[in-house]
């Protein structure tokens, strides 16, 4: 089901204790060298759209919001940011407006690092009022992080930025976005003895062009294995989310 094809009494009809709504959260910012500023969006929208026609009775997925929170990406330019507090109030805008129409389960599906932190804290805020609904948000790379590795040629087998992960989808989903012809590697300036820790850093400091990762590494086939593993790991989640009794 897609909330923005449905009209008013097909939207009430949906029963609230029987679907997960799924939220996909993005971005629009630069995405190194070869591809477009839209790049988040259109990946989590293609695993939101796939996951749908998994689950198309009982996936509630709303339009993507496409506005993140990218402050550390401004100094390439070509960014769009919302600051910390201000997202976290979107997206506490966003889901609040779902409960009180009584939806019982929500799930933010998340297509951009830096919205991490701040759908977690949304969550934290709405909980202690919301008790008794689940509320769950994820990244769709960490929701199905081994079957994601499982297809990663490279050195880097987790999401990187502008990767070989992204680059693969895009050109499954928008080939017409990729610069083919402008694809750099650009591997994280990774000190394995500072593993576990969080530096704060923006982009310019971690990369050359605005990219982690090994998008020479990416293809279009791999991409559509990339979005079906994950697809198929989040629908599994969302029928877990809905056998799963609410809270109390």
């Amino acid at each position: 089901m897609k909330f923005a094809e449905m009209t008013f009494p097909e939207l009430r009809a949906v029963s609230r204790d029987r679907c997960v709504v799924v939220a996909p959260i993005a971005a629009c910012e630069q995405h190194s060298l070869h591809l477009t500023t839209i790049t988040d969006t259109v990946l989590v929208t293609g695993v939101a759209d796939a996951v749908e026609r998994l689950v198309p009775d009982v996936a509630l997925q709303l339009p993507t919001q496409w506005f993140g929170a990218s402050h550390h990406h401004l100094r390439f330019g070509a960014t769009l940011s919302a600051r910390v507090e201000t997202h976290i109030e979107m997206l506490i805008d966003l889901v609040e407006p779902l409960l009180e129409d009584g939806h019982q389960r929500i799930l933010i599906l998340n297509g951009h690092g830096g919205n991490i932190d701040t759908m977690q804290t949304a969550l934290r805020r709405l909980q202690p009022k919301w008790k008794n609904r689940i509320l769950s948000a994820g990244s769709y790379w960490d929701i199905a992080a081994p079957e994601l590795a499982a297809l990663a040629d490279g050195p880097r087998k987790v999401m990187g930025h502008a990767c070989e992960f992204e680059t693969s989808m895009m050109m499954a989903l928008r080939a017409d976005l990729v610069r083919v012809d402008q694809i750099r590697d650009d591997p994280e300036r990774d000190d394995p003895i500072l593993r576990g820790l969080y530096l704060a850093e923006d982009m310019r400091q971690r990369t050359d062009h605005g990219a982690v990762g090994y998008p020479t590494r990416a293809s279009a086939d791999k991409g559509r294995k990339l979005i079906d593993a994950a697809a198929r790991r989040v629908a599994e989640v969302i029928r877990t989310l809905l056998a799963r009794p609410l809270p109390t």
